[in-house]
């Protein structure tokens, strides 16, 4: 059967892709006290488990989205989930920390292949219209899912097997998409890589190392802010240098005839506030699940396996608003969503500013809200952002939301808990948590005002594409 009739199995497959490196982000925190006691390693060791991948999948995401676009959607996603993987597998059998942080590494630059592959691959498979829109939507809320789901699988995994079972699990997943991608998905370029190979003088060779890096040192130090010191010398060192990367990196942008990303490109409104929306969704999204679980964990004392099951429901509620949200779409306009999805956040998050110190069923209500409100502003984030580019801009496009939702994540998971160990004296305190949903709500309401300026300056968009 041909594969153009088989559009709900090529959208299954990508979307199985998609879940997979969202997941690996949050599954392996319930697995660090185990892989500690294992290794027998200070916390500040093992941590590297999870800066590690988060420092590589935000600094070559990027590249990997521009790769989709010269080189094959289909053949880097292939090659993302085979590195994947095998990396999974690497990590599952590691005897050390060295070697489980190098697996989690070389992982992470395979999930930077899949995530912008997979848009891309979404954007350009799928005519405009109804059935594209469903697949952005669908593609969106795997965000919300992936991370809680990734609470909830790791304590089963953790309190039923072991902490190799967290990547192990990857395996069988990966390679079985790998191989059925071939068969499912059409493989799409902008011209044939001969044209831009490598070896070739237009190829931005240059300025894919300067933002690689620029990317991965600013993840790197606002990450390790918090545990080292801001005004440490690491910190201070890897942010100053990032933004000396960023900067030559424009420079260098400006004066190739064929750049990895045309400057004009970031002017375009709907990437721009695409991009800014992704942001601002990483940060409150990245703390606001940290602070929630420890919150659950400590506070009320509940399990990890508990603490995933209660944050369930906002990942059931994201999944919803990817079902929902194109319908919703198609009636109102795709910033008429991006703005209720704003306002439901920013309500969210202005209740658990008064997080009580018991109990969690007058919780239910708001976890959904913020659901709803991520889903809504990540679908809605893709489609402003890939509308207005051509097809041979849509890898590049989904590595500019994608790096940006990560940097986003790293601000937020290092910001949030931050104010509450600033206010409280110890992320335990009620009133420190309080004071990390208050920042949580700042960032859902400023996302709700960049939604509600395009909505006012842009074309309706009452169909979207």
């Amino acid at each position: 059967m041909h594969p153009d009739r088989r559009p709900g199995l090529r959208l299954a497959l990508i979307l199985v892709a998609s879940f997979m490196v969202v997941l690996d982000f949050t599954i392996v925190n319930i697995a660090l006290p185990s892989i500690e006691h294992d290794f027998r390693v200070d916390t500040s060791v093992v941590q590297w488990v999870v800066t590690g991948y988060a420092i590589a999948f935000s600094g070559l995401l990027i590249l990997g989205g521009r790769a989709a676009d010269l080189f094959g959607r289909r053949r880097v996603f292939i090659v993302g989930l085979v590195v994947f993987s095998l990396a999974s597998l690497a990590g599952g059998l590691a005897t050390g920390p060295v070697s489980l942080v190098a697996a989690r590494v070389v992982q992470g630059a395979g999930a930077a292949l899949v995530a912008p592959a997979a848009l891309s691959l979404i954007t350009t498979s799928f005519p405009p219209g109804p059935r594209r829109t469903r697949a952005i939507g669908l593609y969106g809320s795997m965000a919300s899912v992936g991370f809680v789901s990734g609470q909830v699988l790791g304590g089963v995994l953790v309190e039923w097997t072991s902490w190799r079972s967290v990547f192990l699990v990857n395996v069988p997943v990966g390679l079985a998409a790998a191989l059925l991608a071939p068969r499912l998905l059409r493989d799409t370029r902008v011209r044939p890589a001969s044209a831009a190979g490598l070896g070739g003088s237009r190829f931005d060779v240059w300025g894919a190392v300067l933002i690689t890096v620029a990317v991965a040192l600013a993840v790197f130090g606002i990450s390790q802010g918090d545990a080292l010191g801001w005004t440490s010398r690491p910190v201070v060192a890897a942010l100053v240098a990032a933004l000396v990367a960023a900067a030559c990196f424009a420079a260098a942008e400006a004066r190739h005839p064929q750049p990895l990303i045309r400057p004009r490109l970031l002017l375009r409104p709907g990437l721009r506030n695409g991009a800014t929306l992704a942001f601002l969704l990483g940060v409150w999204n990245g703390g606001e699940l940290l602070v929630l679980s420890l919150y659950f964990q400590q506070a009320l004392h509940f399990s990890p396996l508990e603490t995933g099951l209660v944050i369930a429901p906002q990942g059931i509620a994201g999944f919803s608003m990817g079902m929902l949200g194109p319908r919703l779409a198609g009636r109102l306009g795709v910033r008429r969503v991006l703005v209720l999805a704003g306002a439901a956040a920013t309500v969210g998050f202005a209740v658990l500013t008064r997080l009580p110190a018991t109990g969690y069923s007058p919780l239910l209500t708001v976890v959904i809200l913020v659901g709803f409100g991520g889903a809504g502003t990540a679908f809605g984030s893709i489609v402003l952002a890939s509308r207005e580019l051509s097809d041979g801009e849509q890898g590049l496009a989904g590595g500019v939301i994608n790096t940006s939702r990560q940097v986003g994540a790293a601000v937020g998971a290092a910001l949030l808990p931050a104010v509450a160990e600033s206010v409280a004296g110890g992320i335990t305190g009620i009133t420190g948590d309080r004071a990390a949903m208050f920042t949580a709500t700042a960032a859902a309401l400023a996302a709700t005002i960049v939604s509600v300026q395009a909505a006012r300056h842009g074309p309706a968009l009452s169909r979207p594409a």
